[in-house]
């Protein structure tokens, strides 16, 4: 497998994110083996927040959080997924598939021999974690999830539609801009500069631009299979479950009802509509999402 690896001089003195990288090698499933980056932020002992991002952020994403949850005790780890971040990034798209990345980010949670985890995870984190809660039940303590869901090729909304379509046809794919566009808070140019800073060019971007095209929304995608069978564990799985949704998200709005409707461990918990956030919730209101999961954990 042809990977690229972005210098890590574009990391450098990026605001808000003062933490030290660290690398694993995982399997790249030719024979070869990636480097992936994680934050690892908090006391070696503490309780596991595993902290999953999406399409197409990196670990940048979670730079609000993770000071919250190490404040409190707790173990902060933020893995940038391969063709993301200070992790691999696979050169060609055909590279990357669903499956794989299930693959990549078990192998992490497997050689950190991560255990009681609490999952946060948003957007592809959680087309991704969900999958790895359901397929390694007994390694998940509780599960948060954000603006995401566990699609089975059911037709997408118009907004997801259009996002695939915007993905595969732009020029040039901004990176910056497109958090920035999935914000409600309009950002300084220099937090845009640092979600671009993991793209040197266009060629480090196969995976922000083939992600959306693996999203199951037909029958015919290889990961329904897959989804349909994790959906039959988690809608009998009583694990500690708390939807964190946002209140303007067009993607993902009303799919926390569904995952309620669904799944036995959201029963009883105190769901939360952040307000006044858009897709990308951890950065509009980043402090505030990680109250909520502090508090959560406390509850419990």
């Amino acid at each position: 497998m042809d990977v690229l690896r972005t210098p890590d001089d574009r990391f450098e003195n990026l605001p808000g994110y003062p933490f030290q990288p660290h690398y694993l090698d995982v399997p790249d499933g030719e024979g070869g083996d990636l480097r992936v980056h994680y934050v690892d932020e908090g006391p070696a002992d503490g309780q596991v927040v595993l902290c999953l991002h999406g399409e197409p952020s990196w670990s940048y994403l979670y730079r609000k959080m993770i000071p919250v949850f190490a404040d409190a005790g707790l173990r902060a780890i933020a893995p940038d997924l391969p063709g993301f971040g200070r992790s691999d990034k696979p050169a060609r798209r055909e590279d990357y598939t669903y499956e794989r990345h299930v693959a990549w980010m078990l192998s992490v949670i497997e050689q950190l021999d991560l255990r009681d985890i609490t999952l946060m995870c948003q957007d592809w984190g959680g087309l991704i974690g969900m999958r790895l809660v359901a397929e390694h039940p007994g390694r998940f303590a509780r599960v948060v999830t954000g603006n995401t869901g566990l699609p089975v090729g059911d037709a997408a909304g118009d907004a997801f539609m259009a996002w695939q379509k915007f993905s595969q046809e732009t020029p040039v794919f901004g990176v910056g801009a497109i958090v920035n566009g999935g914000c409600v808070s309009d950002l300084p140019d220099e937090v845009i500069a640092a979600y671009d800073a993991p793209f040197p060019d266009e060629t480090y971007k196969e995976g922000a631009r083939q992600f959306p095209m693996l999203v199951p929304v037909t029958k015919d995608n290889p990961a329904v299979t897959a989804n349909l069978k994790a959906w039959e564990v988690l809608s009998a799985l009583e694990t500690p479950w708390l939807t964190v949704f946002s209140d303007s998200d067009p993607i993902s709005a009303g799919g926390d009802k569904l995952l309620r409707a669904r799944i036995p461990g959201t029963k009883g918990q105190p769901h939360t509509t952040i307000t006044q956030a858009g897709h990308f919730l951890q950065e509009d209101k980043g402090e505030e999402l990680a109250q909520v999961i502090v508090a959560f954990l406390r509850e419990l």
